[in-house]
């Protein structure tokens, strides 16, 4: 991307140049566009939660960039010789649903004959210029939240292996479908720095992005991150996505983890996410009052550490 010839324009207030969730284009001086998509293979056998899943992931740019969607469109890859078409109006019934409990419409899609099924969403939302959010605000002495627990990559191994029971496999549906709609409506209020939704470059990856975008240190309390509990126990049998394995030898010039934790622990936090939560910055004076207010509406969330410093190249401590 770094080639192409992209024409610059002063509209275009988040692009290509950042590792941002979203593009935003101002229309006028209350509104800017907000635009994203996403689509992905299956990580659970039934057709129906796939589509709410995907859904839910493709949503959740527009929650990070502090914005409301608006519209979604369908993409689809199906191999039509390979798999009845129940399969694919169970997806999309799935994904409907999710697009309805956000707001948004559905305003078409695109399908084409593929021989690997994929499913996901074209979304557009709008936000207040002045309220749009992008991971590289944040300043020294913020606190960082997380809204949801981390582990998803694994539990979503475990599934495509056949080893997790029904009651795993219940929890990653649950967690990868719910929208992050209550968490950024909460935040909303409490005067968040930057956001960014955890997913394919796993929590450490995405608090990097947060660390360089901002130029500073962020350190984390290893033993304040939310982890999905199966996860520990299916990572402890070395059930991690090839993905953690490629994150962790990728970053570990910028993210050091202290060597006193769990190597089982440290490889969850480079585990790719599906679906994940929001990751924001907030003062430290209003932490209380923010977590407090997530958890009237819904959210378990965490505060997991803190902006120390400036760093002109950002970086990530685990301790």
């Amino acid at each position: 991307m770094a080639n192409l010839p992209v024409r610059a324009d002063p509209r275009l207030l988040v692009g290509i140049e950042s590792s941002d969730d979203a593009g935003v284009y101002l229309l006028n001086e209350d509104t800017a566009l907000i635009q994203t998509l996403d689509f992905f293979t299956p990580i659970v056998d039934s057709a129906y939660h796939f589509g709410r899943i995907a859904a839910a992931n493709a949503l959740s740019d527009i929650y990070a960039m502090g914005g409301q969607p608006l519209t979604a469109m369908n993409i689809v890859c199906f191999p039509a010789s390979d798999l009845p078409e129940s399969v694919l109006r169970e997806t999309l019934e799935g994904g409907l649903e999710i697009i309805h409990e956000s707001g948004a419409v559905l305003a078409g899609g695109h399908s084409v004959d593929d021989p690997e099924f994929k499913y996901g969403l074209s979304v557009t939302g709008i936000v207040h210029p002045q309220h749009l959010l992008t991971n590289a605000g944040a300043r020294t002495g913020d606190r960082i939240i997380l809204t949801k627990p981390i582990g998803t990559g694994i539990l979503a191994t475990a599934v495509k292996g056949k080893i997790a029971d029904e009651a795993a496999t219940k929890e990653l549906i649950r967690i990868t479908s719910t929208l992050n709609r209550a968490a950024a409506e909460t935040i909303r209020a409490f005067s968040p720095t930057a956001c960014t939704d955890i997913t394919g470059f796993g929590l450490a990856g995405h608090l990097l992005e947060m660390a360089r975008g901002a130029k500073k240190i962020f350190h984390i309390e290893a033993e304040n991150v939310p982890i999905i509990a199966s996860a520990i126990s299916f990572g402890e049998m070395g059930l991690f996505p090839a993905g953690a394995y490629a994150n962790r030898k990728h970053l570990s010039g910028s993210v050091t983890v202290d060597p006193k934790i769990n190597d089982t622990l440290a490889d969850i936090f480079f585990d790719p996410q599906t679906s994940g939560g929001l990751v924001c910055t907030i003062p430290s004076e209003t932490v209380s009052g923010c977590l407090a207010a997530l958890a009237e509406n819904g959210v378990h969330a965490s505060a997991i550490g803190e902006v120390a410093g400036d760093d002109s190249c950002g970086t990530v401590v685990f301790r």
